[in-house]
């Protein structure tokens, strides 16, 4: 991260600003100011590092690094759909790999693939969840066609 990306920005932020004032501006809010940030913003952009930097009187390496640390803080605006197929055993022998190689090819272009290994639904193996809705019984041609009537 350049300090010519992260001062390019003019951007004020201000609606994490109540957040930071009802903190007072406290390092030890990091994280949870780095969790507010990303619901307000959608991702955790340079600037958007650069100035909770700046408000907490930290390094920028050290906002950096805390951020990287935990998976689930994002420095991409996310895709307009989330995917998350089960690879659980259920769902495996019943062609969880199947939907992974629809998805890695182009039938994913343009939505977030993730894997977890249980959703603990076994009975409708195999499992992909869309957008948080949990699709049963899956095969690449139901994957596909429900896909397709997603708004791009």
């Amino acid at each position: 991260m350049s300090d010519a990306e992260t001062e390019a920005s003019t951007e004020t932020f201000a609606e994490l600003e109540p957040c930071l004032r009802d903190r007072n501006g406290q390092a030890s809010a990091l994280i949870e100011l780095l969790n507010r940030a990303q619901e307000l913003y959608g991702h955790l952009s340079k600037p958007l590092l650069a100035h909770l930097a700046s408000e907490l009187v930290l390094p920028l390496s050290s906002v950096y690094g805390t951020a990287s640390f935990y998976h689930l803080f994002r420095f991409q605006a996310p895709a307009a759909h989330q995917l998350v197929v089960c690879t659980g055993t259920a769902c495996h022998v019943k062609g969880a790999d199947r939907l992974l190689a629809v998805l890695e090819g182009d039938g994913g272009a343009g939505l977030e693939l993730s894997r977890v290994r249980c959703l603990g639904t076994c009975g409708g193996a195999p499992l992909v969840v869309v957008d948080g809705v949990v699709w049963t019984h899956q095969n690449a041609a139901s994957l596909q066609q429900g896909l397709g009537g997603l708004p791009r």
